[in-house]
């Protein structure tokens, strides 16, 4: 069931993200068609299964306007941004969009990571060893940051070091897809 504004009425908006801090709960959207900025808050954004989303992403969401002005009620779907034209991840470098479409998608469990630091470490359920997640994954899979024990799917491949995540997504699509 979606909310609804005074009228009764919530609406379907496209933009992109302007930005989203997990630790405050809460971000802002800027429409496609331009309007007053629309709040985003975290708890809209777990409903979808995703506790962070990156900035510049592309995001389909249902607004409603309340007395506090616009606010998303329902996230549809997320696009990560663009990619930059920086220089991918070195052990990644050499692998296709269908090469990494094609890997299982393994639920997980983040064990820690640390923005600042730009990496931390996964668990795929059943395994004991690490698998290292890298901030510019995330980034590229439309997130922003990641908590400790939160559930999410990953893509794997074996790098230089050892098993390393190439693609992070929400917990729900990691179960719908095994």
């Amino acid at each position: 069931m979606t909310a609804k504004d005074e009228t009764g009425n919530a609406w379907p908006v496209n933009g992109r993200v302007k930005w989203f801090d997990p630790s405050k709960g809460f971000g802002f959207v800027v429409a496609e068609e331009g309007g007053p900025d629309i709040l985003l808050h975290a708890n809209v954004l777990r409903n979808f299964g995703q506790s962070s989303v990156a900035d510049g992403a592309l995001i389909e969401i249902l607004v409603q306007q309340t007395a506090r002005g616009m606010q998303a009620v329902e996230v549809r779907t997320i696009t990560p941004p663009d990619e930059d034209d920086g220089p991918p991840l070195e052990d990644a470098a050499a692998i296709t969009a269908e090469e990494i479409a094609a890997l299982p998608l393994e639920p997980a469990r983040v064990k820690w990571f640390d923005k600042g630091k730009g990496f931390g470490f996964a668990n795929v359920f059943g395994r004991n060893e690490d698998i290292f997640v890298h901030v510019e994954v995330l980034r590229r899979s439309g997130l922003a940051d990641l908590q400790p024990g939160e559930a999410v799917g990953l893509r794997v491949v074996e790098g230089r070091r050892g098993r390393m995540a190439i693609e992070v997504a929400a917990w729900e699509r990691a179960i719908r897809d095994s």
